[in-house]
């Protein structure tokens, strides 16, 4: 009876055997990939919570110099958020704060490199819209009319069509084109919400260009969808005489 149940242990261990000499190393690798690649997920994880946190404190520092109004130091820590922290929301955001402080001191040149920064370089298309709002707006007070139509014509991102329309109908104004500025208001009458706030903006700029919002042209607009409510929340900051 011994010597069956030896016999027996003997043919499974020289299965064992075989099977582990066929495939043992692949077994072996197999393991070391699934390993590896928990291993890399759980420092990549380590690595974003760690960049997260330094970026984190950074625009910390970026918000208390543009608190103060020194858009000196506010334009450095910008400079080191994109060294250091290109691809996260802080240096993003960052860069808008920037511009705006960097306007308001009389630093425009600085102003539009930062909004051109985060219009190029933003994940979201939210953002690089934002951007390219704010940056219209500077380029207008500059009187560069053709750079800030251009700029608004990268500006895509959905719900943001009525804000466009009106930075736009802002530059056709200011330029003498009146018939394509009132167009560029009738679109963005349209799409604005009729809740919203800033409309009342756009109805006043339309009459003064001696349109009635509700006529037949305003209407033929209406096929625009209307805007957000975070593009609606953008409306202040982008209005003409805000701060960029």
């Amino acid at each position: 009876m011994a010597t069956q149940l030896d016999l027996q242990e003997q043919e499974q261990l020289d299965a064992l055997k075989a099977f582990w000499n066929k495939y043992g190393n692949l077994i072996t690798w197999l393991l070391v990939l699934v390993l590896g690649a928990f291993a890399a997920w759980n420092g990549w994880n380590y690595w974003q919570r760690e960049q997260g946190q330094k970026a984190g404190g950074m625009f910390e520092e970026l918000e208390r110099s543009a608190l103060a109004g020194d858009a000196d130091k506010t334009g450095r820590v910008f400079a080191d958020l994109k060294a250091n922290f290109p691809r996260t929301t802080f240096t993003e955001q960052g860069g808008l704060l920037a511009a705006k402080v960097q306007f308001e001191k009389g630093q425009t040149d600085a102003a539009k490199a930062s909004l051109t920064w985060v219009a190029e370089n933003a994940r979201e298309e939210e953002i690089k819209t934002a951007a390219r709002l704010r940056l219209a707006a500077v380029l207008t007070e500059g009187k560069l009319y053709d750079e800030a139509l251009k700029a608004l014509a990268g500006a895509t991102a959905p719900g943001f069509e009525a804000l466009v329309a009106d930075r736009r109908g802002d530059v056709l104004s200011i330029q003498g084109k009146k018939d394509e500025a009132r167009a560029a208001y009738q679109v963005a009458y349209a799409a604005m919400g009729e809740k919203v706030d800033y409309r009342r903006l756009i109805e006043a700029k339309l009459t003064a260009l001696g349109v009635a919002p509700g006529s037949p042209g305003a209407a033929a607009a209406e096929a625009v969808p209307a805007v957000s409510a975070v593009a609606a929340s953008a409306a202040a900051a982008t209005a003409p005489g805000a701060s960029k």
